[in-house]
């Protein structure tokens, strides 16, 4: 598989998706925001997306976009569809790390990009070809067309020797201004985790629990009105009599 990548690429784990029904304007975007940060960091940023409906900053295709407050009044977007493609290629390629022996969690996005593949041509029915109207009295067919798109993502880590230099020192920049995390203490005993903190799945985990209680409280409340029925019609044979 070629990709767009021309520096040294031994040491870079890649992975891609291709034939995407989605916008590559957003994926773009989105590719814009996780490059030369860390692995983990990246996750973060797509979950915040995903999960708490955070903006990304547009930098281009941004014509009649609104500012976001988040952003510092630029102009934004939430593109979730499109963060949901780019974090499973970021997923893809961290377990192809892991797979030639690497830790993923020490390696950083080098590389992130998103292209147009194919553009569809789609007409409508062959009996609305043509529409009246105008001096000629027809108007020739009108069509939308479908772009698909194409993301590849490529991971490394930290090499002065083999990224460039422009490479290195982006990374280091995102690093200084990433948030910093505080890492939990291990206990004895205890393995550490590996796998990176999925935000999705333990809100969906919340949603189940939430309705399991729910659903627990309309029984308990259905077992408790016949009892209370039989105490309004005592009390009401006690006021007759």
């Amino acid at each position: 598989m070629k990709y767009s990548y021309n520096q040294d690429k031994t040491g870079v784990v890649f992975a891609n998706a291709k034939d995407l029904n989605a916008s590559y304007k957003d994926l773009g975007a989105v590719c814009d925001a996780i490059r030369y940060k860390s692995a983990q960091a990246a996750l973060d940023a797509l979950d915040r997306v995903i999960v708490d409906n955070k903006p990304i900053l547009y930098r281009k295709h941004n014509i009649n976009m609104g500012s976001r407050h988040e952003l510092g009044g630029r102009k934004g977007r939430t593109p979730i569809k499109c963060a949901k493609i780019v974090r499973k290629v970021l997923v893809n390629a961290m377990a192809n790390a892991t797979n030639k022996q690497l830790d993923p969690e020490a390696m950083y996005v080098v590389h992130a990009a998103a292209n147009k593949t194919l553009i569809a041509r789609r007409f409508p029915s062959k009996g609305s070809l043509f529409v009246t109207g105008g001096p000629s009295g027809q108007v020739p067919a009108r069509h939308s067309d479908i772009e698909f798109s194409r993301v590849e993502i490529g991971v490394s880590m930290l090499d002065q020797r083999r990224l460039s230099r422009n490479i290195v020192n982006k990374i280091k920049i995102e690093t200084k201004n990433a948030p910093k995390v505080q890492k939990k203490e291990i206990k004895k005993g205890e393995k550490k985790d590996k796998k990176p903190l999925v935000k999705i799945q333990k809100k969906e985990e919340q949603k189940k629990e939430e309705s399991q209680s729910k659903e627990g409280e309309r029984a308990e409340a259905a077992k408790k009105e016949p009892v209370k029925q039989e105490a309004q019609k005592a009390e009401q044979q006690a006021v007759n009599q």
